[in-house]
């Protein structure tokens, strides 16, 4: 397999939607960096969901920019407002299917991960992207994923 292509990095300090239904979302930054570190069982450093549960499922999320940009495209995302960071996941790939990963070891980076499910779309989406983006993106969410090796992920390639 060819690595894909990191285009983005993301992670972010709190909630802004998890766990704030029926109350408006957080303020919380998403913050854009060149390299996140990765802790084996933990999470991603600095994340929201750094320790959040013991073994929990959703250590990282990868989502690929194809679907995004043809998010953008078919909902009509002006270019002035496409912005990779309102999708909350954490990166993203250019080159690879993530869902193809679910039930799945693979590596990035030399780095070890275990897919374990479709990252599904909330009804946030609609708030963050566009009032369609949660029945658009059904199917093609992204993948939630565990950490298996402790080590740095890194953009690879802007784009």
């Amino acid at each position: 397999m060819r690595e894909p292509d990191i285009l983005h990095l993301f992670f972010s300090p709190g909630h802004n939607y998890f766990g704030h239904h029926g109350r408006p979302p957080g303020d919380h930054p998403v913050v854009g960096t060149q390299e996140i570190e990765c802790v084996a069982g933990r999470g991603i450093r600095g994340d929201r969901f750094f320790d959040y549960q013991p073994d929990y499922k959703g250590q990282i999320t990868f989502f690929a920019t194809e679907v995004l940009d043809q998010l953008w495209e078919e909902l009509g995302i002006p270019a002035d407002s496409r912005e990779p960071s309102a999708c909350r996941r954490n990166v993203f790939t250019r080159g690879w299917d993530p869902a193809a990963w679910v039930g799945r070891e693979f590596s990035l980076q030399g780095l070890r991960f275990l897919g374990i499910e479709e990252c599904r779309p909330c009804h946030w989406m609609n708030t963050a992207i566009h009032p369609q983006a949660e029945a658009w993106l059904q199917g093609r969410g992204g993948l939630r994923a565990k950490i298996l090796t402790d080590g740095w992920l890194r953009v690879s390639r802007r784009g």
